[in-house]
């Protein structure tokens, strides 16, 4: 690591060295000073980081937190993230890619209701043909379909024939049937040999890669990845 001087950005190979320099010379000195324990930084990023990964601090709202997931999901939120991510359809903004991803798969955007898990799947296939995050799957032409019946109630309740799970309703356990929950695997994460994970759906995995808990990468990259998948003829990758 090198230390550099503002003013006339010499660089020098220690701390000291580059102190002594600004003195003598009384140029600028270095004031990225941590708010918290007012350790010094080369610049205002290092700085941000220390704070955030050793005092859980957020020097934008003034706070403190319990721990370094919960001023990441902080960070990552509307509050400091906005809804920049625009939907290629609706053009309503999400805040995190996840969020795009529900909207999709679920059927949420009016300007694409044929949308759904399977088309979205698709859609990645085609952005993603190394198998990146999409699963090779030989053979596959959509996933099945499943609908209660009467034959459903048990006696008290209706119940799911896979999981055994009870409803009060038989739309209810429709509901669940139509969900992914019972439907094959669609992706896994790309961080194979440190995680190896899979998911059912774009959106499932998206929060996976954004919340960073396999340290594959990091929320920024996350978000314009999912950009790519949607819109132009970019393939897909992370970097």
């Amino acid at each position: 690591m090198s230390w550099r001087c503002r003013t006339c950005n010499r660089q020098f190979k220690t701390w000291r060295a580059r102190d002594q320099h600004v003195d003598a010379l009384d140029h600028d000195p270095l004031d990225f000073e941590c708010h918290i324990c007012y350790d010094i930084f080369p610049d205002d990023e290092e700085r941000r980081d220390h704070e955030v990964e050793d005092h859980h601090y957020c020097v934008d709202c003034d706070r403190h937190f319990q721990n370094l997931n919960n001023i990441k999901m902080h960070l990552n939120s509307r509050t400091h993230r906005g809804q920049n991510i625009a939907c290629p359809f609706c053009k309503n903004g999400f805040t995190t890619a996840t969020g795009l991803a529900h909207h999709l798969e679920g059927g949420g955007c009016s300007r694409a209701p044929f949308l759904n898990r399977d088309e979205v799947y698709k859609v990645v296939r085609q952005k993603d043909p190394s198998g990146l995050i999409s699963k090779k799957l030989i053979g596959w032409d959509g996933s099945p379909t499943y609908k209660a019946t009467a034959m459903a109630w048990n006696g008290s309740a209706y119940e799911c024939y896979f999981c055994h799970r009870e409803f009060r309703q038989i739309n209810s356990l429709d509901q669940h049937l139509s969900s992914p929950a019972h439907q094959q695997a669609l992706y896994h994460c790309p961080n194979r040999h440190g995680c190896g994970k899979e998911f059912k759906t774009l959106a499932s995995i998206m929060n996976h890669l954004e919340s960073e808990s396999c340290s594959f990468t990091r929320f920024e990259t996350v978000q314009r990845t999912v950009n790519d998948i949607m819109s132009g003829n970019r393939l897909l990758k992370f970097g």
